[in-house]
């Protein structure tokens, strides 16, 4: 990466974690993504989810109609599938036949549209059995969703009840643990054996680099930087963006961008989700450069994902220019309009 204090040049990232809806709204947050980044994993939470090969192709066909729309032809989404308990290994196997870039565990209940989610884990054994076998990668949502467990601690409680038996009943088992946001869950990826073969990884959103709890209750409540996994405590913010910007490869890319409309934020019941989509790039050099890494953000953003997917690495070359760009206070969203992330507020890094 070519690096001065006003310029970053990079190989175009890939966002390895996205929301982008479907129907009306999806042309408005798809535009955002696809201006910045050349891939993304596009998660299957709809309604209904997408929980078939057959559904996620005619996902894929309605993005890729959204893209011709745009104009855009350097775009590719990545579809993945939505575990259930009722998944087959013969699905499976499909799935990997068809191009199919991995399977979603969403605890049942665990965030938004996730009740159809996995209930047990001992449902989906033929299923992960055909996922190591086939080197198809489980992205995992990695929190408990027991009301008795405090909200803070349900990652953490996450990695002992499920993720380490899980990883022990499945060893060769490609795993992403997709939006950690804990001490604990940087030391365990960190730490994870592997028998020598890059098994597990994880993606950190640049909420959870830039921000802590605090942030949600600035002044009142502030629902827009509401997401799920919660913000946490400073200590975790800071294990985070020591580990984004390590040069680990376990640590890669994922935004977790999530579109709501501002009236199902600013609700009574507001919906979990921050839309970093605008200008995702622009935080993440923001975080880095906050401890002096602007050097680190190329493999974070450009490299790690990629070679943990075993895909090849992108070859255009983007420039992030430190030039203040203000951030609306809201953007369209089909007949609605949503509330960026840092949303009246003035960052430092742009897309040129």
């Amino acid at each position: 990466m070519a690096t001065n204090p006003t310029q970053i040049e990079l190989i175009q990232p890939d966002d390895w974690h996205l929301h982008i809806r479907d129907g009306e709204v999806m042309k408005d947050v798809l535009a955002d993504t696809a201006r910045q980044f050349a891939r993304a994993i596009i998660m299957p939470n709809l309604k209904p989810p997408v929980t078939t090969v057959d559904l996620a192709n005619a996902y894929r066909a309605r993005i890729e109609g959204q893209l011709k729309l745009l104009g855009v032809d350097t775009f590719t989404p990545l579809m993945t599938l939505y575990l259930t308990d009722n998944t087959s290994a013969d699905e499976v196997r499909k799935a990997k036949a068809e191009g199919i870039a991995g399977f979603k565990l969403y605890p049942a209940g665990a965030t938004t549209n996730s009740d159809a989610g996995v209930s047990d884990l001992k449902h989906c054994h033929a299923a992960l059995e055909a996922m190591q076998a086939v080197g198809l990668p489980l992205l995992v949502h990695g929190e408990v969703t027991s009301s008795e467990i405090d909200i803070f601690d349900r990652e953490a409680v996450f990695i002992d009840q499920v993720l380490e038996p899980l990883r022990k009943n499945f060893p060769e088992l490609k795993l992403v643990f997709e939006h950690i946001t804990t001490l604990q869950a940087v030391h365990y990826v960190r730490d994870a054996a592997t028998a020598g073969k890059n098994t597990i990884g994880a993606t950190i959103t640049p909420q959870h680099l830039l921000m802590n709890r605090n942030a949600i209750f600035a002044g009142g409540i502030r629902p827009h930087n509401y997401c799920l996994p919660v913000l946490k405590r400073e200590e975790h913010r800071v294990a985070l963006l020591e580990a984004a910007t390590s040069g680990n490869p376990r640590f890669f890319l994922g935004t977790d961008s999530a579109p709501h409309a501002k009236g199902a934020k600013e609700a009574a019941c507001g919906c979990a989700g921050c839309y970093s989509a605008f200008n995702a790039l622009g935080l993440y050099a923001e975080a880095f450069e906050s401890v002096g890494k602007l050097d680190k953000l190329e493999g974070f953003a450009s490299f790690f994902g990629p070679d943990f997917y075993s895909l090849p690495r992108n070859t255009k070359k983007v420039t992030l220019v430190k030039r203040a760009q203000n951030i609306p206070n809201e953007l369209p969203l089909g007949d609605a309009t949503i509330v960026p992330l840092r949303a009246g507020e003035t960052i430092a890094w742009s897309l040129f």
